[in-house]
């Protein structure tokens, strides 16, 4: 059967992921696993992008071990905004930035005072955000930084991954529209906004499709991993782009949720959405597969858990996220709120005493125990769920009775049983690979082994076990709703 290599890259690790497939069914099966840590460095907090690549390509070796000949293609995701840039002879100038990284602060201002937001959304469909490659490279631009006064090019984190393994300089397009410097509606640079922002047009190269075969990897790629002549495909190489194309969706504007680090609740549309309400709802639009369009909202997602973790692990406590969402389970119901997005969950460190000051601040009730804790996290972030759930519905003049979930936050049966409860309709879980799926998808697509996305998609709802989820408590949670949204106001 044929093997396709999906490299998943994610913000704390990555892995390399055999899909093995047939018209039939599809199996995936993990090769390698590894960390993928950021360090914070006198002159701020970058990516080990070098480490990255070695262990890439010890992932490429070992699947080469295992599956030889069967291998048809490897294509790259990673998530989104991040970017290295390159010189005249292709080198890397420096170390990429991490999007956390506080060289942000400031930029929205000066940014603004060139062009307008509403001005930039009307192009780009994308409002500012503190990860946003806009304001990232405003912040090179401002500090007169040598890298970017000498860059001939920039290549997003899949892009250059890609470059190092097939020798070609590409920039794919799911990955471009989450910068806030695409049009949404031509897939091409935004070049006025560019322009008018003060950034150098010659680094933004080449803009491809995802699906794009780019090549075979390069000879000296192929001495170390033992093959040679696998094509590298341009993917849907923005995480949630490939998320998204793997979770078996049904219907037009069918409504989405990819659970992760950050949750991201979306439509599948064909045309980007940029009217005031829009604009004013802080909804954005990127690029996915197949020339469609994700609407979509970005909510801060299981960070808040991972942080509490992390740092109860620094404690000398370790928990696992089934102890934990055991803990949560067993506390008390709706005892405050937070507003998973405000500002001061955004920095890694200390998350459940930033919890425990929030509640504080606004007159409730602090927690003391770590399950009350982390029960006031998940049910916020559910309710939050339901505050972009109900901007989408007044959007879109529909009335959703199913959310497709997908990703590895779906796991937590007590976050997707509270997704359910605070949105009132049935939500339906799976798979939770959805990232691999979606890129191993497009690889398929891309090499002649599916004829389209719903072919792709169907075969995923043959493949894997899906949970559905109806929802609960109906009184106690529209009470809930009505708390939340008052507390966030405050």
């Amino acid at each position: 059967m044929p093997v396709f290599l999906a490299i998943d890259l994610g913000a704390g690790s990555g892995r390399v992921i055999a899909g093995i497939a047939d018209d039939a069914k599809l199996e995936l099966q993990e090769i390698h696993r590894f960390d993928n840590p950021g360090t914070d460095l006198p002159g701020g907090s970058y990516w080990n992008i070098i480490g990255l690549f070695r262990d890439i390509v010890e992932g490429l070796r070992r699947g080469v071990e295992k599956y030889g000949k069967e291998i048809v293609a490897m294509g790259i995701d990673t998530w989104g905004c991040d970017f290295g840039l390159l010189d005249g002879h292709g080198r890397l100038l420096g170390n990429p930035h991490q999007y956390r990284d506080a060289r942000h602060e400031g930029m929205p201002a000066v940014m603004h005072a060139r062009l307008s937001e509403a001005e930039i959304y009307a192009q780009t469909g994308i409002t500012t955000n503190f990860y946003n490659s806009s304001l990232h490279l405003m912040a090179e631009e401002q500090a007169c930084s040598p890298a970017l006064a000498s860059a001939n090019q920039l290549l997003f984190i899949p892009d250059l991954l890609a470059y190092w393994l097939s020798g070609k300089k590409v920039v794919e397009r799911t990955i471009a529209s989450t910068s806030q410097l695409l049009d949404a509606s031509t897939g091409d640079w935004a070049w006025g906004v560019i322009e008018t922002l003060g950034l150098p047009s010659r680094i933004f190269g080449k803009i491809v499709p995802p699906g794009t075969v780019l090549g075979p990897i390069l000879p000296e790629v192929a001495r170390l991993i033992g093959m040679e002549g696998i094509p590298v495909v341009a993917s849907a190489s923005h995480d949630t782009a490939s998320a998204v194309a793997g979770i078996p969706m049904e219907g037009e504007d069918a409504l989405w949720l990819s659970s992760g680090t950050w949750s991201i609740m979306g439509l599948e549309t064909r045309e980007p959405i940029r009217t005031p309400a829009a604009f004013a709802a802080r909804c954005c639009n990127e690029l996915g597969v197949e020339g469609t369009v994700r609407f979509l909202k970005n909510i801060a997602g299981l960070w808040l858990i991972q942080e509490c973790k992390r740092q109860w692990a620094l404690d000398g406590e370790a928990l696992s996220y089934g102890e934990m969402a055991k803990l949560a389970a067993d506390a008390p119901a709706f005892s405050a709120f937070i507003d998973p997005d405000d500002a001061i969950f955004a920095a890694p460190g200390e998350m459940p005493n930033k919890i425990r000051a929030w509640c504080e601040r606004t007159g409730q009730a602090v927690p003391q125990d770590k399950g009350t804790i982390l029960r006031i996290a998940s049910e916020s972030l559910a309710l939050k769920y339901r505050v972009v759930f109900e901007n989408f519905c007044a959007l879109s003049g529909k009335r959703f009775e199913r959310l497709y979930a997908g990703g590895g936050g779906i796991q937590n049966a007590f976050l997707a049983q509270a997704t359910s409860n605070a949105l009132g309709i049935e939500v339906v879980a799976g798979p939770i690979e959805a990232t691999s799926c979606g890129n191993i998808v497009v690889q398929m697509i891309a090499t002649g082994a599916l004829p389209d996305l719903a072919a792709g998609r169907a075969l995923i709802r043959r493949s894997f076990d899906f949970q559905t989820y109806q929802p609960q408590q109906q009184d106690d949670w529209q009470a809930a709703y009505q708390r939340f949204k008052s507390v966030i106001a405050s």
